[in-house]
């Protein structure tokens, strides 16, 4: 209908939908491998597959919002006759459509990253059917034809903001940065002050996966200090703390002048 109509904004509606279906399909692939269990290669498991199929979602996002703007600056130049026959029942009916689903997807968006790209697809495309609405109203009714390129324009805004989100969010993960919501000053704090911690270095935090953030480190023992009991209070310490479970902590021998300085003091 949207070649047939030429509404830019009910095709780009329609292409948009399309990359839902395919986003929709990849998350489904992406959580069945995200479920296996680990193996001896791939020690974590497949957690990342979600994770790797949010990014290409992004990045299908943002491809799509470039035709977008292409194709509307084309038309607001060279504003094209509409067929009205059709536009207003398909681009209600996928208003409706993408409502039920948005809502579907809405119920699950705090479990995973792709549950949320794949809703950003739709509550993207859902807004790109208000559009469509829109302008097969302005057509119709009072034959402003440019309504249909200045509501494609802001159907590409909305969907590459959604398409920057996505791909900052997971492209932070695959990075191994710090998770967002983690402030490693208040974590280096955390286990500078943990009982039997000299010093400490090489701290590391990233997240694995939605729900699977970890964090390594090295610590530098006191004198008289048991390496495992300090190991095992830096744990309970970081998990009280800040939530996190997935801690390794290297412990590391006190330097010969830090335990001859502790001798000294004890005398």
């Amino acid at each position: 209908m949207g070649w047939y109509t030429g509404s830019l904004a009910l095709l780009a509606d329609a292409g948009h939908m399309l990359s839902d279906t395919g986003a929709l399909l990849l998350a489904l692939v992406a959580q069945s491998f995200a479920a296996r269990a680990h193996t001896a290669r791939a020690t974590f498991g497949y957690r990342r597959a979600e994770v790797l199929a949010a990014f290409l979602n992004g990045i299908a996002l943002a491809l799509i919002s470039v035709w977008i703007a292409v194709q509307a600056v084309g038309r607001w130049w060279e504003p094209r006759v509409l067929r009205p026959e059709g536009l207003l029942e398909t681009a209600g009916a996928g208003l409706v459509i993408n409502i039920l689903v948005a809502w579907v997807l809405s119920r699950s968006r705090e479990e995973s990253v792709n549950v949320r790209a794949a809703l950003a697809h739709v509550i993207a495309d859902l807004l790109g059917s208000l559009g469509a609405v829109i302008a097969g109203v302005a057509v119709v009714f009072w034959e402003e034809y440019r309504a249909d390129t200045a509501l494609s324009l802001l159907i590409t805004l909305l969907v590459a903001h959604s398409g920057w989100r996505i791909l900052s969010e997971t492209s932070a993960v695959l990075l191994e940065s710090a998770p967002a919501e983690l402030d490693t000053t208040a974590l280096a704090q955390t286990i500078r002050d943990s009982e039997g911690v000299a010093s400490f270095h090489d701290l590391h935090a990233w997240r694995i996966s939605d729900g699977f953030d970890a964090v390594t480190v090295h610590v530098v023992l006191a004198p008289d200090y048991h390496g495992v009991e300090v190991s095992r209070r830096v744990c309970q310490r970081v998990e009280s703390a800040h939530g996190i479970s997935h801690v390794t902590v290297q412990a590391e021998a006190p330097p010969p002048a830090l335990v001859q300085l502790g001798r000294q003091r004890s005398r």
